[in-house]
């Protein structure tokens, strides 16, 4: 801060010159007015000790008039080249006041309206710190700093949960929420915060806290694995064993809590079985379909469209509703393109590609700009949902 300090001083005596030198100058000017005045004094007395030296008969007229003279331009010589005298209407205590007053007030609109503090932040956070204790302290400064900081909050949850202190990031998830908004990944945080602050024991609270994540994200990973625990805590194997086993298909190949993950599942299984129960395997989801298709433009129809027409790119069902299952729009300047078409463009959550076997892709330019009725269209032959390689789709044929 030393540096920053240093610079807020030379401003200071930068906007004091402004007030200081004015006054200075006054000052100056007094003094030559005083000259002034003293010799003019000096004039009109060498004017009398003339006059009484003729009176005396020392002197002629011709020589009252030469010592006159000589008197006048010692004084033109004297008083040449000072500035014509001016009028302070402020007057000298008025700038002195400013030129104290300035400062107290530039220090104190800082201190009120400034961000030293974050200022100070910035320099610390420059720095690696030396311990996890020092961690917590920069980023709870600095969630006082910048209490609408959604990233601030969430990490400092997160330094609480890794040192042990459930209660605090409980209300810091909270808070978080209520910062950035109701996300599943903060919800399934806050709701494990909770259920460890609440000495593991399940409530309402959390169980609306990890319904609501799910609800909104039902791969969730925080609230899989909290549903997981809580269910073999209180001895629900089989829970236990599907919330694991959804968290698991999430996680990725290499991930380090992949094994503790699948030893929780087998410690749960083993548990069942001991009981008398019998483990019923939760059904394989089916792979999730996703269809490459490049289309292009019959040559015949370029002088026939115009850039601006609308493309729609759809796949739908061979056997099952008329509606499409996945959908991409374009114009004809884009093509040729290659677009993807999977389960995550569904037009509607029940109707994937990968719930139907079979599946047609589509291609339609539209000037009027409706998927159901254009001018031209191109179809390919069935093709199964679950194909891989890249399909070519080429418009050629008038629509009717």
């Amino acid at each position: 801060m030393i540096d920053f300090w240093l610079a807020a001083g030379l401003l200071l005596l930068v906007a004091l010159s402004f007030l200081l030198i004015p006054v200075l100058r006054v000052r100056r000017a007094q003094l030559e007015e005083d000259r002034t005045a003293l010799n003019v004094a000096l004039y009109q007395e060498r004017v009398a000790e003339l006059q009484t030296e003729r009176e005396e008969g020392v002197l002629n007229a011709a020589q009252l008039d030469t010592g006159r003279a000589e008197a006048a331009r010692e004084l033109l010589a004297d008083t040449e080249g000072a500035d014509a005298p001016r009028e302070s209407r402020l007057g000298k205590p008025l700038p002195l006041l400013a030129a104290v007053l300035v400062p107290l007030l530039g220090l104190g609109l800082y201190l009120h309206f400034g961000a030293s503090d974050k200022v100070e932040l910035t320099r610390e956070f420059a720095q690696a710190p030396q311990s996890m204790e020092e961690m917590t302290l920069r980023l709870e400064r600095a969630v006082a700093a910048q209490p609408d900081s959604a990233e601030g909050l969430y990490f400092l949850g997160r330094t609480y949960m890794a040192q042990d202190r459930p209660a605090d990031a409980a209300k810091i998830f909270e808070r978080t929420v209520a910062v950035a908004g109701r996300q599943p990944e903060l919800l399934g945080q806050w709701a494990q915060a909770q259920y460890f602050a609440d000495g593991k024991k399940w409530s309402d609270k959390v169980q609306a806290l990890t319904d609501e994540a799910l609800k909104l994200d039902p791969k969730e990973v925080t609230s899989l694995g909290l549903l997981g625990i809580a269910a073999f805590e209180s001895e629900r194997y089989q829970d236990a064993i599907d919330y694991w086993g959804r968290l698991l298909v999430e996680l990725p190949e290499g991930d380090k809590s992949r094994d503790a993950l699948q030893g929780g599942i087998t410690r749960a299984t083993e548990k069942l079985q001991a009981s008398g129960g019998k483990v019923v395997q939760a059904p394989v989801a089916k792979a999730a379909a996703l269809l490459k298709v490049r289309v292009d433009l019959a040559p015949a129809l370029k002088a026939k469209v115009q850039p601006g027409d609308s493309v729609f790119i759809f796949a739908r069902a061979v056997s099952g509703p008329p509606a499409p299952l996945a959908a991409k729009r374009m114009t004809v300047a884009d093509l040729p393109a290659t677009v993807e078409l999977g389960d995550a463009d569904a037009m509607m959550p029940q109707l994937k590609l990968s719930n139907f076997p079979e599946v047609q892709l589509v291609a339609r330019i539209s000037r009027a700009g409706q998927p159901t009725a254009g001018e031209w269209i191109g179809r390919s032959q069935p093709l199964a949902s679950s194909t891989t390689a890249q399909q070519q789709l080429t418009i050629d044929s008038p629509d009717k």
